[in-house]
């Protein structure tokens, strides 16, 4: 049985091209980018380089990239870091409902820290209103942080005009770009951000590197203490093949960025197109035209996520699924609750994430694995 894997948004497998950049820091290259030596400065040219190759890619000085173990950790940094920074100007935050767990337990914990959080909500298509953003904004307002793209429906919000109300009255305003590096073309400086999260296995890297885009003069606190790495913002020796690999990485997909997203959106909308003709009761979530191309979150009524998610691993079909399982309840996500859909919609919230290992060959079968399942379950559930 062939499997087919549609949980990109979840992670990517590394490919040949990175494996290869990497291989020869975990052997021959393997020294310390800290030490004095030929082997720790071979090290640091390769981070250095990696470096310059990033911020080119990505529009912004090599020293405002900070090397981090990933998308987590960048968004506590950028969290957490600009707030402790930032307190004597004022202890409120604004960020989504919406946003990844990174962010939204940052922000609790500094709740807990005595911060004041306010938690935007999207309208029922997941977009997120500037006029929304211009209310929350108070005297005291020293953050804002709001994703890129979101994980689960992948709604783009319109970053630039946001961060353009935030620094009107001088306020930091950071992004979570985890799902939109390596799928959008994305450029710091028309974002106009001053922080921005990326992780590399979200785009065909390895697991456990990510980036902390920092614009210059934005003060933020470590988090981590030690040595003097990644120009004071983050103690650790670095991992020298994993920020090889990210930029190996990240240097295919943007070559490759139009082309891909052009064959993933022909992939996504044939799939649609299918589902909604041979799945009754599908609801589509969130504005298409506003979504990355490659994620497409479907609710089936009167149906659990998780009977379908499961019954398509079995036929081989890895999908992800919108709600999550809690002492014995299944509840759908803050994400999808935040659209406020009904319940008999809501508890069956599925999302598909193509990526290059499919095909739209794959589109019948994959529809058809799906058909097959929500009415198998529909069959038997005490709610139909």
């Amino acid at each position: 049985m062939k499997k087919i894997y549609l949980d990109h948004n979840a992670t990517t497998p590394v490919l040949p091209e990175v494996i290869e950049a990497m291989t020869p820091y975990f052997g021959g290259d393997f020294g310390n980018a800290s030490s004095i030596h030929s082997f720790g400065r071979t090290a640091r040219v390769a981070i250095e380089r990696s470096r310059e190759i990033i911020a080119a890619l990505i529009d912004c000085n090599p020293e405002e990239l900070t090397f981090t173990s990933g998308g987590t950790e960048s968004d506590n940094l950028a969290v957490k870091g600009t707030a402790f920074a930032r307190v004597g100007r004022g202890r409120h935050i604004i960020t989504s409902a919406i946003e990844h767990h990174a962010v939204l337990e940052s922000c609790h914990y500094l709740e807990r820290k005595g911060f004041e959080v306010a938690y935007l909500k999207p309208d029922r298509e997941g977009m997120i209103s500037p006029d929304d953003l211009r209310r929350a904004i108070r005297p005291d307002t020293i953050l804002v942080s709001l994703m890129h793209a979101n994980n689960e429906i992948g709604i783009i919000q319109d970053i630039a005009e946001m961060a353009a109300i935030a620094h009107e009255r001088e306020i930091v305003f950071h992004t979570d770009a985890v799902q939109s590096t390596g799928k959008l073309k994305l450029r710091i400086g028309e974002l106009g951000v001053d922080l921005l999260s990326a992780s590399a296995h979200k785009f065909y890297g390895p697991k456990g590197v990510g980036l902390l885009y920092v614009r210059k003069k934005v003060k933020i606190e470590p988090l981590s203490h030690g040595g003097s790495h990644e120009f004071n913002r983050r103690a650790g020796t670095e991992n020298v093949a994993g920020i090889v690999g990210m930029a190996k990485a990240l240097e295919l997909a943007v070559g490759s960025i139009q082309s891909e997203a052009d064959r993933l959106s022909k992939i996504k909308d044939k799939f649609i197109g299918l589902i909604k003709s041979k799945v009754s009761d599908a609801l589509i979530l969130g504005r298409q035209d506003r979504c990355v191309p490659n994620t497409v979150s479907i609710a089936f009524r009167g149906v659990e996520a998780e009977s379908i998610a499961l019954g398509l691993d079995l036929k081989g079909i890895a999908v992800s699924t919108g709600s999550a399982c809690s002492s014995g309840t299944i509840n759908a996500s803050h994400v999808i609750n935040s659209l406020g859909l009904p319940p008999e919609y809501a508890h069956g919230a599925i999302r598909f994430s193509f990526g290059r290992s499919n095909s739209i060959d794959e589109v019948e079968a994959i529809v058809e694995a799906v058909a097959e399942e929500v009415a198998r379950i529909r069959m038997i559930s005490p709610i139909r």
